[in-house]
Parts: C-alpha cells; structure tokens; sequence
C-alpha cells in the first residue's frame, strides 16, 4: 500500500448484533444505507455488508434484499466498493449462501466474502467445507466478483495459498484478518505479525478484532502498514469497560481522527478500486 493511506473497510451489521444488544445497529435497508452514505462521507473505502430481514431483523441471503441496499448505495454514491456476505454461520446451503452473486448490472456487488475454512465462535461454529470453498470461489470467478477473503487463523492463509496454486483466486488479492476470536488467531501483535508474514507476495490486508479488541487491533493494522475493517458487526461497545455503546460513526470517525494524527487516511473509493484491480 502506499505510505500514509490504508483501505478503511467498514462492516456495519453483521449477523449477530441486534436492536436488543444495541439500538444503533442498522438492519432495515434504509437503515443500512443512510449508515453507509455517513461513512461514506467520513472516509471509507469499502463496506462489507450483511442482509438482514427488514421485518425481523434476522440474518437473510436473499439477493433481493442486498439489492435493495446496493441500490440504495449507489443511487448516492457510485464509486464505494460493495463487498457482500456468502457466510456458512447461518445459511449451510450453497444456494442460499451464492444467491446474492447472482445480482447483475448496477446491483452486481464488487467483492463477496470468502472464509477460507470453518471455524467456532464463541457459541456457534461457521462451516465452510473445501468443496463449498471452491465452489464459492469458482462461481465469484464465473460472475467476475473478487473476493474478499477472510482468514482467522495462519491455516486459513495457507488454504488461501493453496487456492491460488489450484487456480480458484488470481491477484490481487484482499484479504480480511480477523484476530481475537476464541477459537483463532489472538488480539497479539505476534499472532498478527505471522499472519502477516504468511500472505501471499502483493497481498494486501486489513484488520479487525472481535469486540473489545477492534480498536487496538485497528491501529496495529495502521501503523503495520495494512488496512482497518471496522464497525458493529465485530464491536457494539464504544470503550473497553463497556459503558457507552458505540455507533458506526463512532467507530468511523474515531479511527479516521487516530490515523490522521499519525500522517495517514483511507483510500478513496476511487483509489482502492485502482488498487484491488476493480
């Protein structure tokens, strides 16, 4: 990446997080994309976004409904990538999990997550098989999506590695790391540093950290010359005691100022696109 600038990969919804945990989550396309014009406006270079039924506000796949919220998006703001979910948390069926790459013309997303292996949280396990891996990679290929991939652990990266070589992903390539979880890589500046080490040549990579480690984690991200994932899917609290619930602006803004201090900012939307070969 060049010096001084990192991608600022903001992750507002996830699965998990609800208006019970927090009131500031957005989960209602409208909600989701008046959240991400805001952070938009306040400097990110992506989103990762997650579907959520707007009646229930339970996790959803329906590519209907990221339409809805791609849409929306880009009726505001055309240059922002927009990286879909295809995550197994949930949803085991391969069907379910591509439905959104099915999405074409204006509403084609730009990126759809890739988890590269299955893995337990702290009261649920992600699987994702080989076969489901490859076939999700393949089908991203076939639609001319990239990738976003997301890796937990070293094992991850190496799967990744062995991808690459099979010829399922091509450069460059994007990665999320994501340290903290009970089951994974730990919030430790080794564990982060091995992982590092481990990517691919060219690679390029963004942070985040599983609750109260997002921040610490966001700022070694920074200053070890990679990218930031921030926002609620991975932290509803704005401090680590846990006494102020925290917005996605919050999150946002907290670490464009923290960066900026430092002599840095995200990317452009235009920038990053230049970048990830988009």
């Amino acid at each position: 990446m060049a010096e001084g600038k990192f991608i600022l990969n903001f992750a507002p919804t996830g699965m998990i997080p609800t208006k019970e945990m927090t009131p500031h989550v957005p989960v209602t396309p409208n909600e989701i994309i008046e959240q991400v014009l805001d952070a938009a406006a306040r400097g990110i270079s992506m989103v990762h976004l997650h579907a959520r039924d707007p009646f229930t506000g339970c996790a959803a796949y329906q590519k209907e409904i990221y339409a809805d919220i791609i849409r929306g998006i880009r009726k505001s703001n055309r240059d922002l990538l927009l990286c879909v979910s295809t995550s197994g948390r949930i949803f085991p069926e391969f069907e379910k999990r591509s439905d959104c790459l099915d999405l074409d013309g204006d509403l084609k997303p730009d990126f759809a997550t890739l988890t590269l292996s299955s893995l337990n949280f702290h009261e649920q396990a992600s699987v994702s098989s080989p076969q489901m891996i490859q076939d999700l990679a393949k089908k991203m290929s076939e639609r001319g999506i990239k990738p976003e991939l997301e890796a937990f652990d070293v094992g991850m990266i190496n799967y990744a590695k062995f991808l690459i070589k099979k010829g399922f992903l091509t450069p460059p390539f994007y990665f999320n790391l994501i340290l903290g979880n009970i089951a994974c890589a730990q919030a430790d500046l080794l564990h982060l540093g091995l992982m590092v080490r481990e990517l691919p040549g060219g690679a390029l990579w963004s942070v985040g950290g599983i609750g109260s480690f997002q921040l610490g984690l966001n700022i070694m991200g920074i200053v070890s010359g990679g990218g930031v994932r921030v926002g609620l899917e991975d932290n509803i609290w704005f401090d680590v005691g846990k006494t102020r619930l925290a917005s996605n602006r919050d999150l946002v803004q907290r670490i464009v100022s923290i960066a900026a201090m430092i002599g840095c900012r995200p990317y452009t939307p235009g920038e990053a696109r230049e970048l990830l070969g988009v």
